[in-house]
């Protein structure tokens, strides 16, 4: 799949005024969106468990997880699982992904509204 960004606001699902714009990497083979810590932490969210993580080199490890709401293309959702990242990786996972009703186009580098099964 090709490679794009998109731009989210993100914000403390506890107090709503602490806030900021971000460009997210749209990565299908992410299960949670990443975020920085240091730009977590400046926001106030907190870390809620330790979870494991595999990599794509296959090593595992372990990092905070921590809730934020987020708005990406008018869509929002008011709480979605985020990873304590390492600085500069900031990714979209396919958690967010699916809460939003949102999918990758890669032949337009965009993300699109699909349908959610109910099934």
């Amino acid at each position: 799949m090709g490679v794009f960004e998109t731009k989210a606001i993100i914000w403390n699902v506890e107090d709503l005024s602490k806030r900021v714009d971000v460009e997210l990497l749209v990565d299908t083979g992410a299960t949670y969106t990443v975020i920085p810590s240091k730009l977590l932490e400046f926001i106030g969210v907190s870390k809620v468990r330790m979870v494991r993580l595999r990599l794509a080199d296959n090593r595992v490890v372990v990092k905070p997880l921590g809730e934020v709401g987020i708005e990406i293309q008018g869509f929002k959702a008011t709480a979605t699982p985020v990873i304590f990242g390492e600085e500069g990786i900031f990714l979209l996972g396919s958690v967010t992904m699916e809460q939003l009703g949102l999918a990758p186009d890669p032949i337009e580098k965009r993300l699109k509204q699909v349908e959610a099964l109910l099934m």
